[in-house]
């Protein structure tokens, strides 16, 4: 039963009132005075305050003013004789939700405070989300309920207790280095994780950045620079997009992993490893193998536990409860008080293919949480969806896309992957950097795979 208090200096507005709301189900306090309706406040909070602005010992918005410093998330529902535009700002300014004139028409009041009530519960259920310890960003909280989720949950609890080199396999954006982070989490939290983007360093750098360089190895070395490998100590290296690694340095990681120590760049001290290693990509090393692009001794030694992580688009069923964990997230972050999603666009999401996954997923949601002015997110808040029918674009990338296939020669992973990005660039009319982020990849990469597949792509 939702409390109101009722503060105006008529008495037979007060008593008309009270039977009222009373009738209605609500628990009614009156005041005849300002201070009269503080006190009681104070005493015993109310749900929804009605409030006179003019009053025989204190001024409304005083008042107002002193409700709000009490507890700043109180409804107050203002009420004057005035019909002037100034008052009602600065009742409005002084965080009033709502104001309505005298004579006062019960069914304006009636829904001013059925929409007072409405927002508490909404701020209730928020503030639930916000200061629940399972909804706070934590690294080890993966959402995922079917059975491919459960088998990955229980490999994760295996490999947890040892430090054996893990590999994770899938597509952009499904949280492979989500994956690491909780492996390392709950076998070496105190320890640093860090996580090298192979795709984003050019060969030269990435040998030094890896294995460290001594003072005057090469031009530029002006001292003695610790490598990944020693600065993780007993924690974990990430070896992010290992299938972009050169054949030159997938020889040298090769003869890490197998005698557990390295050189610096231009030193003869050998370094001994004491870091997990894990590694991650978004491709079929094993393909890669087979078309000579990826040492196969390497691919064995990295692939002693492997995981392999589902597109967004084969467990739709975990999407309201990703789209739940994430709001929850981003309202942290950005301040926000974001309940959910309409059930117009809860259906789209469900029917949409989700070529970014989950990464695509967050990105959308964090744009429309920072344009939208609600606390519901509608079609209206998703223009990159509006723009096309996700329906369509799901069914024309499971029939055609991706079909293996194609005048009875079966396709390469390379003739597919070089068929999505032409197909992306050519339906979503994108510049680089949204492109980027729809496939998952680094700007670098991108232009690479531009160039790799002679594709002609002038937007910016």
């Amino acid at each position: 039963m939702a409390s109101i208090l009722v503060i105006d200096d008529d008495a037979s507005i007060v008593e008309t009132l009270d039977l009222y709301l009373t009738e209605e189900g609500y628990k009614v306090r009156t005041a005849l005075t300002g201070t009269e309706g503080l006190n009681k406040y104070v005493q015993d909070p109310s749900d929804v305050v009605i409030l006179d602005i003019r009053l025989p010992d204190v001024d409304g918005f005083s008042v107002l003013e002193d409700l709000k410093e009490e507890n700043e998330n109180v409804k107050v529902i203002m009420i004057t004789a005035f019909h002037d535009m100034e008052t009602t700002i600065n009742a409005m300014k002084g965080g009033a939700f709502d104001y309505i004139h005298k004579p006062v028409n019960v069914d304006e009041l009636d829904l001013a405070i059925k929409k007072a009530i409405k927002s508490l519960e909404m701020e209730k259920k928020i503030n639930g989300l916000l200061m629940e310890p399972s909804r706070s960003f934590r690294v080890g909280d993966i959402i995922g309920t079917g059975n491919e989720m459960r088998d990955i949950f229980k490999t994760i609890g295996t490999v947890s207790q040892s430090r054996t080199t893990v590999l994770i396999q899938g597509e952009s954006g499904t949280g492979k280095e989500l994956i690491a982070k909780v492996i390392h989490h709950n076998t070496s939290p105190e320890e640093p994780f860090i996580a090298v983007n192979c795709s984003a360093i050019v060969e030269t750098l990435l040998e030094s950045e890896l294995f460290g360089h001594e003072k005057g190895s090469f031009t530029g070395a002006i001292a003695r620079k610790l490598g990944k490998f020693e600065l993780a100590r007993f924690g974990t290296v990430f070896l992010d997009e290992i299938s972009e690694m050169s054949i030159n340095l997938q020889a040298k990681l090769l003869r890490v992993l197998q005698e557990m120590e390295f050189e610096r760049v231009g030193g003869k001290d050998r370094v001994k490893v004491t870091a997990r290693i894990m590694a991650a990509t978004n491709k079929d090393l094993k393909t890669l193998v087979n078309e000579g692009k990826f040492r196969d001794d390497l691919y064995y030694r990295l692939n002693i536990v492997a995981i392999n992580l589902p597109s967004l688009r084969t467990r739709r069923q975990d999407i309201p409860q990703l789209i739940d964990y994430l709001l929850a997230k981003i309202n942290l972050d950005l301040h926000k008080k974001i309940i959910g999603v309409s059930s117009e666009m809860m259906e789209i999401f469900m029917k949409y293919s989700w070529p970014g996954n989950v990464r695509e997923l967050e990105n959308l949601l964090v744009r429309a949480c920072v344009v939208s002015k609600g606390q519901v997110l509608g079609v209206g808040d998703f223009p990159e969806l509006g723009k096309e029918d996700p329906t369509k674009f799901a069914s024309n990338a499971s029939v055609d896309l991706f079909k293996p296939v194609v005048s009875g020669k079966l396709l390469t992973l390379d003739e597919v992957e070089e068929r999505y990005i032409r197909k992306v660039i050519k339906e979503t009319d994108k510049n680089k950097g949204e492109i980027c982020e729809i496939l998952g990849v680094s700007r670098p990469t991108l232009e690479r795979k531009l160039d790799k597949y002679d594709i002609t792509f002038e937007r910016e």
